[in-house]
C-alpha cells in the first residue's frame, strides 16, 4: 500500500456528513466539538468532509480547525461535479470556497467526488484534474484522489488515464461485498492492483447495517451480545487489506463512543469472527424475494441481453436503502446491457430457468428501479 497512509495510522475516520442537528435542522456545533475531542484524544486524525455537506465545511472550523493545531489532525474535502448548467469557473470556484469555509489553509486529502456513468466526464471537460494538480503544486493539496461509485469497468479506465491519483475511496461493506451493483470486491481488488490505498465510505450502508435484518441481529447476538452491530461492519473492511482509513458518519457522541470502544485498540476480525460474519452474508442472501440462484442459465439466450440474476440481485438487497441508491445501484448492472424494461417477454428465461421462476413478471416489478420513465405497462405484450 501507498505510504501516503502510515502504517501505525488510527484506522477509523470521522466522516461529517451527518453531523448532529440542533431543532431548527442546522449543524449542532456544541455537540461536534465534543465528538471531535472524544476523536482526538483516541488518537484518531482523519477528518472527511464534502463541499456538498451542508454546512458540514463550516461546522468542522468551529469544532475542529480553530480548536486544534494544523499538524494535529488531517483534512480530507471534495469537488462534485454534477448536475446541469455546470462551468469551470463555479466548479473551480468550489476549492476555494472550501478553504475559506474549513479556513484550514491546505488540505491534506482532496478527492474528485463521486464518479459514476453520467459524470466521470466532467471532471476532463472542466479540466478538473489539472486543476487539482495545479494547487497540489503550489501545496494547497498534499495528495489528491477521487470517490467512486461505479462499475469496475469505468475503474480500470480511470486509473489508467491518471495514474496521478494516489488514493480511491469505494463503497465497502459486507453487505456488498458481492453485490453487483456495488462491486466492492472487484473494485477492491482493482485499486491493490494498482497499488492504490482505498478509502473506505459506507461500511454501514448508511445505518442499515447497525440496525440489520432479524436473522443477522441473531447470528451477532449468540457470536458476542455484547458487540454493537456497527462493530462487526466497521471490524470487517478495517479488517482487509489495503485500506487507509474507514470512515464512519456519525451523528451523535454515543455513535462515537460505540465506534471508539472498538477501533481505539484495533484488533482484525478472527477466523472464528470471519466466520461470523460469512453467516451474516448468507444470511442477507436468503432474506431475498426472488429466489434467484445466479446459475445465470436465463441470460446466454436472452436476445436483448439483459443481466436478470443482477438485477435481481439489486432488487433483494434493495430493503431499506434509499432511492438515489438502489437507482444508481440498478445503473451499474446494467450498464452497456438490456434494462428490465427492454424484455420482450420472449420466454426462453422461463424455459432455462432450474427454480422455475415466472422472470418476465419479475422483471416487470424491477423496472421501477429505472424511474418514473420507465413503467412496468411499458414493457411489450408477450409475443
Amino acid at each position: 500500500m501507498s505510504d501516503i497512509f502510515r502504517k501505525d495510522l488510527f484506522k477509523l475516520g470521522f466522516g461529517l456528513m451527518r453531523l448532529p442537528k440542533l431543532a431548527d435542522g442546522s449543524i449542532n456545533v456544541e455537540e461536534t466539538s465534543q465528538m471531535v475531542d472524544k476523536f482526538m484524544e483516541a488518537g484518531g486524525t482523519y477528518f472527511d468532509t464534502a463541499f456538498a455537506y451542508p454546512g458540514s465545511e463550516e461546522a468542522i472550523k468551529k469544532a475542529l480547525v480553530e480548536r486544534y493545531p494544523r499538524d494535529s489532525y488531517t483534512l480530507a474535502t471534495k469537488l462534485i461535479a454534477m448536475g446541469a448548467d455546470l462551468d469551470e469557473e463555479t466548479l473551480k470556484q468550489e476549492f476555494y470556497t472550501s478553504l475559506e469555509r474549513t479556513g484550514a489553509g491546505y488540505f491534506d486529502y482532496y478527492l474528485l467526488h463521486a464518479f459514476q456513468r453520467s459524470n466521470y466526464q466532467n471532471y476532463e471537460k472542466f479540466h478538473l484534474w489539472e486543476f487539482a494538480l495545479e494547487q497540489k503544486e503550489k501545496g494547497l493539496i498534499r495528495h489528491l484522489g477521487f470517490s467512486f461509485h461505479a462499475d469496475p469497468e469505468l475503474l480500470e479506465e480511470v486509473l489508467e488515464a491518471h495514474p496521478e491519483a494516489e488514493f480511491v475511496q469505494l463503497q465497502i461493506n459486507y453487505a456488498d461485498w458481492e453485490n453487483p451493483g456495488v462491486a466492492s470486491r472487484r473494485n477492491w481488488e482493482i485499486c491493490k492492483e494498482h497499488g492504490l490505498p482505498v478509502i473506505v465510505m459506507e461500511p454501514v450502508k448508511g445505518g442499515i447495517l447497525a440496525d440489520p435484518i432479524d436473522t443477522v441481529k441473531a447470528i451477532f447476538d449468540e457470536a458476542d451480545p455484547e458487540a454493537s452491530y456497527a462493530s462487526w461492519a466497521v471490524r470487517y473492511v478495517a479488517s482487509k487489506e489495503n485500506i487507509g482509513v474507514v470512515l464512519s458518519g456519525m451523528s451523535s457522541l454515543a455513535q462515537m463512543e460505540d465506534n471508539l470502544s472498538y477501533m481505539r485498540d484495533f484488533r482484525p476480525l478472527s477466523e472464528k469472527e470471519e466466520e461470523v460474519i460469512r453467516k451474516a452474508q448468507e444470511a442477507l442472501d436468503a432474506d431475498q424475494a426472488i429466489p434467484c440462484t445466479g446459475c445465470r442459465y436465463c441470460t446466454k439466450g436472452c436476445p436483448m441481453g439483459i443481466p436478470i440474476p443482477d438485477i435481481f440481485t439489486v432488487e433483494n438487497r434493495k430493503k431499506g436503502s434509499p432511492e438515489f441508491r438502489i437507482k444508481r445501484e440498478y445503473t451499474i448492472v446494467t450498464q452497456g446491457k438490456g434494462k428490465a424494461s427492454d424484455c420482450i417477454q420472449c420466454g426462453q428465461c422461463e424455459d432455462a430457468c432450474p427454480q422455475h421462476l415466472e422472470i418476465i413478471s419479475l422483471l416487470k416489478d424491477c423496472v421501477s428501479m429505472e424511474g418514473p420513465a420507465a413503467q412496468p405497462g411499458a414493457m411489450p405484450a408477450r409475443k
